[in-house]
């Protein structure tokens, strides 16, 4: 395509966004001296196209080798989508503009000169073979989605230049198993490793003062998050990131343990802290914790989940499609009605005598109506003792209830085994009732039971 100077007598000055965008047949295109504004992602998709050439008249666009520059090529414009192999940023270039090498699919490599300081917005976007990036040593920030879905990509090392990290960057590196992140880096934007799902380890730096959300969120490979001992406002415990004081849990590694107890020491847990983590089968929650933020449990296989009364506010989706979560237990009084917080599933809700609110929860819930969580061992009938071959005691409560009865021969430190699972279904009145017996009583010099949900 060679493009005109003027069309009806008028002058052609700019091209639209997406002007020719997957024109997948598309193999040059000279650009005329009266351009004077090129619209993003004018020229993505072009998969054959081989060279993007200037009109040398032109006072604000040049081009090189097919490349296309602006006019003193101090930033790169626009890398055509169907050259492949490895390509040297000339020197002159201070920066890579937005969108720059967006689906330049057949690209291996890129050396990055050390006159540049800015990788733009969606710079290296889909960049699907790109496996070599060799960085130059004084870039101060990457963009926006700079490097994401470039799959190819294993490694990848910041110089201590980067100050910070868009968001988004290198989401979708399947790839990427280790990065290495700058001494100066100071933010690390939402996303920014979102399925990177061989990331393997990671290091947040000293120099860290801001993380987003959902940073890590689908690294299946990932078991721990680190963090340099000098840092200010973040720390890790067992893996888990943490705020310094370790008061607000940020995120829990995709690739942690299936089950997990959260520190006294947590007043808060952060929005999206455990989403997604669907082998995620238990959690504790400290009983200091007053806040649950949004998005906080969703999508984790939980089956059951206990709210300590601390708790005081719960956010927006908070436990939304955990498919498994069969039961909820509250300590405290009801929380605020909020239709979200259990979207995509119906738990059955318990609550315990005494606590409040619980009318206007089932009014307004949407969910089945809450029940009374009450489950004892009955220590008086005439069913609690020895009897021939076993020892045994009747549990009563809430009809229907679920009951796991855990034995343990030391209570100083106990491992508690599960002895029998308990249905409340044979009723007294409005109650429920089931007998359990341990016929291997007698093995034991000493024996301690309890009751768990299932």
């Amino acid at each position: 395509i060679v493009l005109p100077s003027t069309i009806n007598g008028l002058p052609v000055t700019s091209l639209a966004h997406y002007a020719f965008f997957g024109y997948t047949t598309l193999t040059s295109v000279l650009l005329p001296n009266s351009l004077t504004n090129i619209g993003d992602e004018s020229f993505v998709w072009c998969s054959n196209l081989r060279a993007l050439t200037v009109n040398p008249t032109n006072s604000f666009f040049s081009s090189t080798n097919g490349v296309l520059f602006n006019k003193d090529q101090t930033t790169l414009v626009r890398y055509p989508g169907g050259v492949s192999g490895s390509y040297s940023i000339p020197e002159s270039v201070t920066s890579i503009g937005n969108y720059a090498f967006e689906l330049c699919i057949p690209l291996t490599s890129v050396t990055i000169p050390d006159s540049v300081t800015n990788i733009g917005t969606v710079a290296f976007y889909e960049c699907y073979n790109l496996a070599n990036v060799a960085i130059s040593t004084n870039v101060t920030s990457l963009g926006d989605w700079a490097f994401t879905s470039c799959s190819s990509l294993a490694s990848f090392t910041l110089p201590d230049s980067v100050i910070n990290i868009g968001k988004g960057v290198f989401e979708n590196c399947s790839s990427l198993t280790s990065v290495t992140l700058g001494t100066n880096v100071s933010s690390i934007g939402d996303q920014a490793f979102y399925q990177c799902t061989s990331l393997a380890s990671v290091t947040i730096p000293g120099s860290v003062t801001n993380i987003g959300s959902l940073v890590f969120y689908g690294c299946t490979s990932l078991p721990a998050i680190a963090v340099d001992s000098n840092n200010p406002a973040y720390s890790s415990l067992a893996g888990v990131l943490f705020n310094k004081s370790q008061t607000a849990l940020i995120e829990y590694p995709l690739g942690g343990a299936g089950t997990y107890t959260i520190p006294q020491s947590v007043t808060s847990i952060g929005n999206y802290a455990f989403t997604g983590r669907a082998s995620l089968t238990s959690v504790t929650i400290g009983t200091n914790v007053t806040s649950i933020g949004d998005w906080a449990f969703s999508g984790c296989g939980l089956t059951s989940i206990t709210i300590p009364n601390s708790v005081t506010s719960i956010g927006d989706y908070a436990f939304a499609y955990c498919n498994s979560l069969n039961s909820v237990y509250f300590k405290g009084n009801a929380p605020s009605v909020d239709l979200s917080m259990f979207y995509g599933e119906e738990p059955t809700v318990y609550y315990l005598p005494g606590t409040t609110g619980w009318a206007t929860f089932n009014a307004n819930s949407g969910l089945n109506p809450a029940v009374l969580w009450n489950p004892q061992a009955q220590t008086s009938d005439a069913g609690f003792g020895v009897r021939t071959n076993r020892f045994g005691f009747n549990i009563t409560g809430t009809s229907n209830l679920v009951i796991v009865v855990e034995g343990c021969t030391n209570l100083a430190n106990p491992i508690w085994l599960p002895l029998s699972t308990n249905t409340l279904n044979t009723f007294i009145g409005t109650k429920g009732t089931s007998y359990f017996s341990d016929s291997e009583w007698t093995n034991y010099p000493g024996r301690f039971y309890r009751l768990r949900s299932q």
